[in-house]
């Protein structure tokens, strides 16, 4: 089903005028004031009711001022809103203030749209994952609702995919997906099989990196968060929603990102897109392993590929995005 863009906008007013963002936004800000404000722009679009701000610590004083322009960007909500905010003194690091800090927010909320200071989405990506977080709330399938796609030009009559791989520029999950998350990943020894792990990414070859990145997670020598949500979706037999357009463009390459510093990374600032409404469900809740091992050879190349180029990849998209 094709779409111009001025009838895309239309049927994003109408969605809107009959819907209001009435799930909680939970935003991670630390020291980039510049893009947190693109960002927040967007927030402020959508109007949520309710919205967390989630910020780190300076670690020198160089970086006290930026993280002090950062938070009093969040002085400018001009929106009927509940703010919450969880500021810390000192810094934490990247994976105490993430998982402290959804920690924190799903103590109090059963759902959650969730976007760091670097991940700039569409309009239309709130009501997609709005939408979408009601009506998977009760099914133990679906882990998270993720808003970015590596593909392009992808032919797909429906409005999104159910994808094996995480993706968290931009994503959404409920309370009972949370509540499994492990950041010390403890259960990795009895599921350390690389038969299970070319299962969950399809091809023995991402077997093994998989199991070297849960090696070293295990053993705490990656200070990261992210490759967890992996762990934690596989063990559950729980899939990702991907959508079937980009609705979010990372625009945090560059050389003050603490991991992704190359600006000119084919991945940097990809456009993000609108989603059109009414959403086209799948009829079928499976895995698109066509869809998984075509975005795999996009992201990570093949076999023939260095591992060392491969792991960077890894840890490029699917990991240490956040710069908190």
């Amino acid at each position: 089903m094709v779409f111009d863009n001025h009838r895309q906008f239309n049927c994003i007013k109408i969605y809107m005028r009959n819907f209001y963002i009435n799930a909680p936004i939970v935003f991670f800000i630390f020291k980039r004031p510049e893009q947190t404000f693109q960002v927040f722009q967007a927030i402020r679009e959508a109007k949520p009711t309710k919205l967390y701000v989630i910020a780190d610590g300076s670690n020198n004083h160089k970086d006290a001022q930026k993280c002090y322009e950062t938070r009093k960007i969040m002085d400018s909500i001009d929106w009927e809103c509940t703010v919450m905010k969880n500021f810390s003194e000192t810094n934490l690091g990247l994976r105490k203030r993430i998982v402290s800090g959804l920690d924190w927010v799903f103590a109090q909320e059963e759902i959650a749209i969730i976007l760091e200071d670097d991940c700039l989405p569409d309009l239309s990506f709130f009501y997609y994952c709005q939408e979408l977080l009601e009506k998977y709330k009760d099914d133990q399938r679906i882990g998270i609702i993720s808003g970015d796609l590596f593909l392009k030009g992808l032919d797909n009559e429906n409005s999104y995919y159910f994808s094996n791989f995480p993706h968290i520029w931009g994503w959404a999950t409920w309370k009972r997906t949370w509540e499994n998350y492990d950041s010390s990943i403890k259960d990795w020894p009895q599921f350390r099989n690389p038969d299970w792990l070319t299962e969950k990414t399809g091809s023995e070859y991402y077997a093994r990196i998989w199991l070297n990145i849960f090696d070293r997670v295990h053993q705490q020598e990656i200070d990261t968060w992210d490759y967890q949500v992996a762990f934690m979706l596989w063990i559950q037999s729980q899939l990702s929603i991907v959508p079937n357009r980009n609705l979010v463009s990372n625009i945090g390459f560059g050389a003050e990102s603490t991991h992704t510093k190359n600006a000119s990374d084919r991945f940097s600032s990809i456009p993000a897109e609108k989603m059109v409404f009414p959403l086209i469900h799948p009829r079928l809740i499976c895995r698109d392993l066509e869809n998984d091992l075509l975005e795999a050879r996009v992201i990570f190349g093949s076999s023939t590929t260095q591992s060392k180029n491969i792991l960077i990849k890894l840890k490029s998209i699917f990991g240490n995005i956040f710069n908190v």
